[in-house]
């Protein structure tokens, strides 16, 4: 498991582009970490990495963003702070064959209604920067880690 250190937000961006240049035909990542760990930070980073242009919104109130990819896929950023129970997601209709990409944020509120991860992030404060593990839960999950150069 590759464990890195992100002394900045040019880090933090730098890993969100590599991960979105190295991006299996799907995938799903859960994002972990305390307020302020630098999840949606990441999150944007790989969407700007994916050719999202235009402002990318933090999904803290909607509870969900899409965005249109190339080809006519589209990548899914969900910030499950809010959610009291798992059942919620239901009223989203959320397809899990509709998307290329899911971001999850605070996975673990959405525990048994989200597709399996391929990815787990875990993201920290750090002295001024961030620490950061990246882990891989299925076989697109270690191709994306090798694809990114992670092994």
């Amino acid at each position: 498991m590759p464990h890195l250190t992100l002394p900045d937000p040019a880090a933090t961006e730098a890993l969100g582009l590599r991960l979105a240049q190295a991006l299996p035909a799907r995938a799903v990542a859960y994002l972990h970490g305390d307020l302020g760990a630098g999840k949606s930070s990441l999150a944007r980073a790989l969407l700007r990495g994916l050719g999202v242009t235009g402002t990318i919104r933090s999904p803290t109130y909607t509870l969900v963003e899409q965005y249109p990819l190339a080809q006519g896929a589209l990548a899914l950023h969900l910030d499950l702070y809010r959610i009291g129970d798992p059942g919620e997601l239901e009223f989203l209709g959320l397809d899990p064959e509709a998307a290329r990409l899911w971001l999850v944020e605070w996975p673990q509120r959405g525990h048994g209604a989200l597709p399996p991860p391929d990815l787990d992030i875990q993201l920290a404060l750090q002295g001024a920067g961030r620490a950061c593990a990246l882990e891989a839960q299925t076989p697109a999950g270690r191709e994306w880690l090798a694809r990114a150069g992670f092994g």
